[in-house]
């Protein structure tokens, strides 16, 4: 006789498991303490076997009866389904290993360690925020063109087009990886290239002109905040290293006898010297006295153990009366530097490329080393912070040719 709901779920425990047939080979099993299984009781390979359907009241009756339907469909084409379930649960296990965000996190962990700390953090970030929600659980294999396409639109509709260039990049680098580690087998990326519009990139304000600079470094000068962020503006224009090496600078770099300084390129992790004129010895001098107890050239204001606040130049722009969105920025200084130089003093742009600590190649495409054009370099430094000190006194500068070439 057949199962009825109303039967399965007034059946009550007993003092040992009871077994109420349905037909088929289907059964449910109602255990001593009252829980309630489904069974599939068959035969394959002249052997009698059992299938676990689910329990009762989760899985109903009907749906122990389609389950049994379909156990009996994979016995007509001579397939075992207690195999068949075990070769799905595996495949399953397999898809979330090989799910985008695992393969994008084991990317990140294999090339995030030669990356500048911001760097990582921001492809992670932007990965974790606007990637993996939409595409991350879904085995990197089945990605298609045109999910990946659907992810980069809603970042595109928030207005973050740039965001999603970069989102666009970053997929690409963890398919090819996905590729090359044998978990898929093309980058589904490439099939949307211009599928979005331009990114239109903003570059950090600067102040090219001789006039403009003089006027900002008497404003430098004039600055009332503390010596400290002072002494880190002035030498910002003088030194034009990025803004985070700048202020994360500590004093065991720097021999000011020998008038270097040396450090470690956040951004292509190599090592740069830069060679101090001597308006920048004569500037870290007299901080030494003041920092040179402790690591860091430019301590904090709130933790004397850390480096100067990332947002302290800019505010003391600002408090000196500059826009930094579209005046000058801390990175702005590299660009005032290199137009500069390049423009107006004549010199040879990869000294000034190899002084930005740009990685720059000679003929041959091998990049230069950080001793390369030192002695050019040095004098280039020399004959820069001349020339700003004769901005800022106001004189009527005449482009010198070639200065650091002869």
């Amino acid at each position: 006789m057949a199962l009825t709901d109303t039967g399965v779920r007034k059946c009550k425990s007993a003092d040992k498991p009871q077994r109420l047939y349905d037909g088929g080979g289907l059964y449910i099993e109602v255990s001593v303490s009252g829980g309630k299984l489904w069974r599939l009781k068959y035969r394959f390979g002249g052997k009698e076997k059992r299938l676990a359907l689910g329990i009762y009241p989760a899985v109903s009756l009907a749906d122990a009866r389609k389950r049994r339907e379909a156990a009996r469909a994979l016995l007509a084409q001579d397939i075992d389904p207690s195999e068949h379930r075990k070769i799905q649960r595996a495949a399953q296990t397999e898809r979330a290993a090989n799910s985008f965000e695992v393969v994008a996190r084991e990317w990140f962990a294999k090339h995030s360690a030669t990356w500048a700390e911001t760097h990582a953090e921001k492809i992670i970030n932007r990965l974790a925020n606007d990637v993996f929600p939409w595409i991350g659980g879904r085995p990197i294999a089945e990605i298609t063109a045109q999910d990946v396409l659907k992810m980069l639109r809603r970042i595109e509709g928030r207005g973050a087009l740039d965001t999603a260039h970069r989102a666009h990049q970053n997929c690409g680098q963890v398919f090819r990886y996905a590729v090359a580690t044998g978990r898929a087998i093309r980058d589904p990326s490439v099939d949307l290239k211009g599928a979005l519009p331009p990114a239109k990139h903003q570059h950090f304000a600067s102040i090219v002109e001789p006039a403009k600079v003089g006027e900002l470094l008497r404003a430098i000068d004039a600055f009332q905040g503390t010596f400290v962020v002072q002494c880190a503006l002035r030498l910002a224009p003088m030194l034009f290293v990025r803004p985070g090496e700048l202020r994360k600078a500590t004093w065991d770099g720097f021999n000011l006898d020998k008038a270097e300084w040396h450090y470690l390129v956040t951004k292509t992790k190599t090592d740069q010297i830069v060679p101090l004129s001597s308006q920048a010895v004569a500037i870290l001098r007299e901080l030494h006295d003041l920092t040179g107890q402790r690591q860091h050239v430019f301590p904090g204001g709130r933790d004397p153990k850390k480096p100067m606040s990332e947002a302290a130049v800019n505010a003391a722009l600002r408090r000196m009366g500059y826009d930094t969105r579209t005046e000058i920025t801390g990175h702005g200084f590299r660009a005032m530097a290199r137009t500069i130089l390049e423009e107006h003093l004549g010199i040879r742009p990869e000294i000034v490329e190899q002084q930005l600590a740009h990685t720059v190649r000679d003929p041959l495409g091998r990049a230069y080393n950080r001793t390369t054009h030192l002695a050019e370099r040095r004098k280039m430094m020399q004959t820069w912070a001349d020339y700003l000190d004769s901005l800022k006194r106001g004189a009527q500068i005449v482009p010198i040719k070639k200065v650091a070439n002869s």
